[in-house]
């Protein structure tokens, strides 16, 4: 197996299989592939734990059925692009080198990788599209492939070494750094400061990938150019279309 991410703004993450090799992703995320890929869809998959995997993994943001692309009979091509602009990001993921990821952040994996909840707590109704705040948990045995949007910045913590972020930039960290939900310091914070009321607090040992481009604040940026219409809502516009997919998938 072979694979090579290739672009900038908007990357691709380009494989070429050998014969039998495959690659497990959510389902709806190929971009494209050769005749020779066999596609499987189906709520269980050889690293997912069975049917109790496939309920973690809804549970922590994913979807239920997940698509194996095996290579049958001959080399072949598979691809998958980001959805936003931003990085693919492959981590290695072995016993003692497991991660938490954003609930929107993986792309692919091989086939021994799990995934499941890591993290849920409601922050209340319209600051992350209502649906609280997620992460998944990336476990297992291989390689996987998230998907951070924007520009990517990462942090190397020391041991107590605390780092405090909106809950939208956290893109990706190693399980051995400490997490909690925070409240902003200070009413008059809270209330005109504009930032929200609840940040991220995360304490090293391990490694941080920040993402610039959370989807929630891209979508909230986009709905003043949206056409309103006073009985439906915003409309099927070009730009609305757009706008309405990223609201549905956060």
């Amino acid at each position: 197996m072979r694979n090579e991410i290739v672009g900038t703004t908007m990357p691709v993450l380009e494989f070429v299989l050998d014969p039998n090799d495959s690659i497990i992703s959510e389902a709806g995320q190929l971009s494209w592939m050769g005749s020779s890929i066999q596609m499987t869809t189906h709520t269980q998959y050889a690293g997912g734990g069975g049917i109790w995997g496939a309920l973690k993994r809804v549970a922590g943001g994913g979807t239920l059925f997940m698509t194996e692309y095996r290579a049958v009979g001959a080399p072949g091509e598979l691809a998958f692009a980001t959805r936003l602009p931003g990085h693919i990001v492959p981590i290695e993921v072995a016993a003692g080198r497991e991660y938490m990821i954003h609930r929107h952040g993986f792309l692919c994996s091989t086939p021994q990788v799990q995934i499941g909840v890591g993290f849920q707590q409601s922050l209340g109704a319209g600051i992350f599209g209502g649906s609280g705040f997620v992460l998944q948990h990336v476990g297992g045995q291989g390689t996987a492939w998230l998907e951070l949007s924007g520009e990517l910045i990462v942090k190397d913590l020391r041991p107590g070494e605390t780092l405090r972020v909106h809950p939208g930039h956290v893109g990706a960290f190693q399980t051995t750094v400490s997490f909690e939900i925070t409240t902003v310091p200070g009413i008059k914070n809270m209330i005109f400061g504009g930032d929200g009321i609840f940040l991220a607090s995360l304490t090293g040992p391990g490694r941080v990938w920040l993402q610039t481009l959370p989807i929630a604040k891209l979508a909230h940026e986009l709905m003043e150019y949206m056409p309103i219409d006073s009985n439906r809502g915003p409309q099927a516009s070009v730009v609305g279309g757009i706008v309405n997919s990223i609201l549905d998938s956060d």
